[in-house]
């Protein structure tokens, strides 16, 4: 009986102390506690992990991040549910950030990955045995037969998963172009429909998708010699994005029919307000387009877990680590310049 009353004592102040360490370990107040997410392209996770490691060095808390899909980010950072995500990619998402609230409630800050393209490309043999070199060259039935995958009689063009808003753009071309007789956006998993079209691509068929960078269909595909990208006959965008003209859709010359994508960050307003050192990292930490390709063909190739994503992100940052500390010194400097305004008081 004693024996047992001894073990219930013990079990009592072994609980006690328990509650006590645990209740140490929690967030000491005035630590902000900072809620991300990214959509299930599990290419931003990457980026999102760059972002809150530094985020985590500057005294910042950071919640696991959450995965949803685009337009929901936007109305859960208008809402306050979110603090920011990487997912900005403006002239695309604006339709997204004002339907959530615009610049009243969001604010877009820095170039996390500057400079991404977009465009169509079909495999180089085709294009050369036929001097395809615009897309509008798919008007004739005849040429849009050649990339037919399904019998139907018309080009079986690889578009981009529906919600990610480059199909809209997609969608519009068809029907700028006047291509909507002869060529079928194909929609779905943009990842399984390009392993087909590789597929076909290996079996000696032609093919045609639209492709962007930061991607791995880039490592697979080299531009100019396993791929050539078309042209388009003008400039036509969703009145959403804007107006643009052929210089804002063209590179090195050639028009794209698609406007280079600045990806930024995008993050509730009163947060940064609030914030003003995460906002000064936001300004700052940048990848480049190059890198993200190489994650993605990472990714690809099977190390696709959070783990892998977490090690590749850690491993970035000491590929880059001058440059990456010297952002959080930057970033630092902000809370400096902030104990001199409040000494000032």
């Amino acid at each position: 009986m004693k024996q047992k009353l001894l073990k219930i004592i013990l079990g009592t102040i072994f609980t006690s102390l328990l509650i006590i360490f645990t209740s140490c370990q929690k967030t000491p107040p005035g630590i902000v506690t900072i809620r991300s997410a990214n959509s299930t392209w599990i290419q931003e996770l990457f980026q999102t992990e760059i972002v809150n490691i530094g985020l985590e060095k500057l005294g910042y808390k950071i919640e696991k991040t959450k995965e949803i899909e685009y337009p929901a980010i936007y109305i859960s950072l208008a809402n306050g549910d979110l603090d920011y995500s990487v997912v900005y990619y403006e002239p695309q998402h604006n339709e997204f950030f004002e339907n959530a609230g615009g610049s009243e409630k969001l604010e877009k800050v820095g170039k996390l990955t500057p400079d991404e393209i977009q465009r169509y490309e079909i495999d180089k043999k085709t294009a050369d045995k036929y001097n395809i070199n615009n897309l509008q060259q798919l008007k004739d039935p005849e040429i849009a037969k050649l990339f037919d995958s399904d019998g139907d009689g018309k080009a079986n063009l690889v578009g981009c998963n529906p919600g990610w808003s480059c199909e809209l753009i997609i969608n519009h071309h068809l029907k700028a172009y006047e291509l909507e007789d002869t060529v079928e956006h194909n929609q779905g998993q943009y990842e399984i429909l390009l392993a087909d079209a590789i597929t076909r691509y290996q079996e000696g068929k032609p093919i045609i998708y639209y492709a962007y960078e930061p991607h791995w269909i880039s490592t697979v595909f080299k531009p100019n010699e396993d791929v050539v990208s078309l042209e388009v006959p003008f400039t036509s965008l969703p009145k959403s994005m804007g107006n643009m003209s052929e210089k804002d859709t063209s590179l090195d010359g050639k028009n794209f029919g698609f406007r280079i994508i600045q990806q930024r960050i995008v993050a509730n307003k009163k947060f940064l307000k609030n914030n003003l050192v995460a906002k000064r990292w936001f300004e700052l930490v940048q990848i480049p387009v190059a890198d993200m390709s190489e994650e993605s063909l990472r990714i690809k190739e099977g190390e696709d877990q959070p783990e892998d994503i977490l090690r590749h992100a850690q491993e970035w940052i000491k590929n880059n680590q001058q440059i990456y500390d010297s952002w959080l010194e930057k970033a630092r400097q902000e809370t400096d310049s902030l104990d001199i305004s409040n000494n000032k008081k």
